[in-house]
């Protein structure tokens, strides 16, 4: 293990690993460094699966970042015998004042994705005999969509990433980071390191790192919830079920169809407890609200899947108070970039959040348009910080 390095990247998880796959393959001389041993079941990219759409309710700006994430997970799964990537399409309604849904059909229409829209509930019925929509619903389905298999992404990068030559510590929390002017220091209890330049993407843990580097942004990490319940597979089995994300006003869901079996996985993404990561508890069924919120779900809209429960699991989500992401450079330190606050929707753009990390360490800048996710931007600012 050297001492110095071209970049360390701390936090390797979901985007860390793919910004450090993407270095070490350009000849960067890059240590990435975790708490744990990823892929592991203590951050935001636990559960197996994750959807990706591409007309996304978020806004435009997610789009373009959307459909380049998709090139990226169809190229690694080209380097790779693990699934990346499964087809299932994905449907996405709600009622007819839905700001999501309305964005996610006006998104696809500008930039002219393949999507079949639904006027109503009847036509979403017709098409899934699954789900049982009120008529007063609309929504779209992305055929080209799917679901994206979490851990044999993060797995993939690492091994990628180390054939072409980056260290990697594990189980190795952070003590503290000091940066000058020139180059930065990670203090860990295994040593202490220096780079020229550092990546911050610690996930829940990056509000403590932050502040290290004198920036304190309103990050909130949050305890969240998924089930996976026992389907009729004949109506439910990802051959013929897409993933599903449903805006309501009484709460957000979304979920998988059923995979080799394991039953369909479905989640709330609205209502998660304010935690810290340390402090987490980890067991799935210690609230309620656990499985019963989303079992009303599935009783109303998709009765048939509102079986047993086969297996619970938490992970988390780490929120800004606008749900948009913050991918940056550090407002005083332009040889530090951040990555953070991605708000339980960010897993499927890992691949091209990571490709904008290499580019922002290496040379200062990136060719994609990242001006929503400023660190700067006010709703981010907290007493002390140095951007107010």
């Amino acid at each position: 293990m050297k001492s110095h390095y071209d970049v360390i990247i701390v936090g390797a998880g979901s985007m860390g690993m793919a910004a450090g796959y993407y270095l070490a393959k350009e000849g960067t001389n890059t240590l990435l460094i975790d708490a744990f041993d990823p892929p592991h079941s203590n951050g935001s990219h636990s559960g197996d699966t994750r959807l990706i759409r591409h007309a996304c309710g978020e806004g435009y700006e997610y789009v373009p970042l959307a459909l380049r994430a998709q090139e990226l997970w169809d190229e690694l799964q080209q380097k790779t015998s693990e699934t990346i990537f499964r087809k299932t399409g994905v449907v996405t309604f709600g009622p007819e004042d839905s700001d999501f849904v309305n964005q996610a059909i006006a998104g696809g229409k500008k930039y002219s994705l393949p999507i079949d829209t639904f006027d109503n509930g009847e036509e979403i019925n017709e098409r899934w005999t699954g789900i049982t929509a009120p008529e007063a619903h609309f929504g779209c389905y992305e055929p080209e969509a799917g679901v994206l298999f979490s851990g044999n992404c993060i797995r993939t990068f690492r091994k990628l990433a180390l054939q072409s030559g980056a260290d990697l510590l594990t189980h190795t929390p952070v003590d503290n980071l000091d940066v000058t002017e020139h180059d930065v220091t990670v203090h860990t209890k295994e040593g202490s390191y220096t780079a020229d330049k550092l990546i911050v993407s610690a996930g829940a843990w990056n509000k403590k790192l932050l502040s290290d580097l004198n920036l304190n942004l309103a990050l909130q990490p949050s305890r969240q919830t998924i089930g996976w319940f026992d389907a009729d597979e004949s109506i439910y089995q990802a051959d013929g079920f897409p993933g599903f994300f449903v805006d309501l006003p009484t709460g957000i869901y979304y979920g998988f169809p059923s995979i080799d079996g394991a039953g369909l996985k479905i989640g709330r993404y609205d209502n998660g407890e304010k935690i810290e990561p340390e402090y987490m508890n980890r067991e799935f069924g210690i609230l309620p609200k656990d499985e019963d919120d989303v079992r009303e779900f599935l009783k109303t809209f998709m009765p048939q899947a509102a079986g047993k429960l086969n297996v619970g699991k938490t992970c988390m989500f780490t929120n800004t108070p606008d749900e948009n992401f913050i991918i940056d450079l550090h407002p005083e330190h332009s040889h530090v970039a951040i990555a953070g606050g991605f708000s339980g929707h960010g897993y499927k753009f890992s691949s091209v959040v990571g490709e904008i990390l290499s580019q922002l360490a290496t040379s200062g800048t990136t060719n994609h348009d990242i001006s929503l996710f400023s660190a700067t931007r006010p709703s981010l600012q907290t007493q002390g910080s140095t951007t107010v």
